[in-house]
């Protein structure tokens, strides 16, 4: 009974939240991450156009 939240203290409580908040932003991550290698031509950031004429 290590994650009953009674017998916690408040700084267990507070490092269980953090673990179960990086595993939920890792596997969010990761999903992003094979989302957006699946189209490579559509990134999250689009290039800039080249401009015809040169200053």
């Amino acid at each position: 009974m290590a994650n009953d939240p009674t017998n916690m203290s408040r700084e267990e409580r507070l490092a269980a939240k953090l673990r179960e908040n990086l595993r939920r932003r890792k596997a969010q991550s990761r999903a992003f991450e094979e989302n957006t290698a699946d189209s490579p031509g559509d990134s999250a950031a689009p290039a800039l156009p080249k401009s015809d004429a040169e200053s």
